[in-house]
C-alpha cells in the first residue's frame, strides 16, 4: 500500500536546487521560487534546462505567452531572496522592486546576485495538470555578482532551506505549501496536450 506522506517524503529527495525564475511581459516583471529544475541535456553545444511551474503562479502566463524566462541558482545566503520572491504573489506587489537586477539578452530580469543564471528561450512544453514543465534552450549565463566570473557563495538546496530558515518563516512558509498543495491537488488529473509554438 502507497504511504502519501512517505512517497512525499522520499520524493523530497529528488528536488533540485533552490532557483529564482524571472520573467517579463507587457512591462511587468516578477520573480518565484521553484524547486523543480534540472538540466535536461548532457549535449554542451546544446545547453539546456527544464523547470516546472504551477499554472497558479504569475510566472506562468508571462512564461508562455513570451517564450522566454531566466533561471537563477541562488547561494546560502540569499534565503531572504527565497522569502522576497517565494512567499507571496506578484499579482499583489512588485516583488523585484528593491532587489537589485538588470535587462539581459532576452529582455528577461536577471538578478545581479546569485550563483548563477540561465536565460531561455522556450523549446518545448508538456502539461502537467497542475503545472507546466518548460523545457529552455539556454541562451546566455553567468556567475556570481552581475560582473563576477565565479559562482558566489554555497548552491542553495531545498533541503538546506527549510533546516536553515528563520523560525518565524516556518509557520507562514507550511501553511502557503499546504495551500499549494491542495490547489495543485485539484488540477493534477487534468493534463491536456499541447503543440508549443516554434519560434
Amino acid at each position: 500500500m502507497r504511504e502519501p506522506d512517505l512517497t512525499y517524503q522520499l520524493l523530497r529527495n529528488l528536488t533540485s536546487p533552490v532557483v529564482a525564475i524571472t520573467a517579463q511581459r507587457n512591462g511587468k516583471e516578477n520573480g518565484m521560487i521553484s524547486d523543480a529544475a534540472v538540466r535536461a541535456s548532457i549535449v554542451p553545444m546544446v545547453p539546456r534546462v527544464s523547470v516546472y511551474i504551477h499554472k497558479f503562479n504569475y510566472s506562468h502566463d508571462m512564461i508562455f505567452e513570451t517564450g522566454r524566462f531566466a533561471m537563477h541558482l541562488l547561494h546560502t545566503k540569499q534565503l531572504d531572496v527565497v522569502r522576497r520572491l517565494g512567499f507571496v504573489s506578484g499579482r499583489d506587489r512588485d516583488k523585484l522592486a528593491g532587489l537589485p537586477h538588470h535587462r539581459g539578452v532576452l529582455g528577461v530580469p536577471v538578478l545581479d546576485e546569485c550563483f548563477a543564471h540561465f536565460e531561455c528561450s522556450v523549446a518545448n512544453v508538456m502539461d502537467t495538470g497542475s503545472s507546466t514543465l518548460f523545457l529552455g534552450d539556454v541562451v546566455a549565463v553567468g556567475c556570481g555578482a552581475a560582473a563576477g566570473l565565479e559562482p558566489r557563495g554555497e548552491l542553495l538546496t531545498a533541503t538546506y532551506f527549510r533546516a536553515n530558515m528563520p523560525a518565524e518563516w516556518r509557520i507562514e512558509y507550511e501553511a502557503k505549501l499546504k495551500d499549494a498543495q491542495q490547489v495543485a491537488a485539484e488540477m493534477s488529473r487534468n493534463i491536456k496536450p499541447v503543440v508549443w509554438k516554434m519560434s
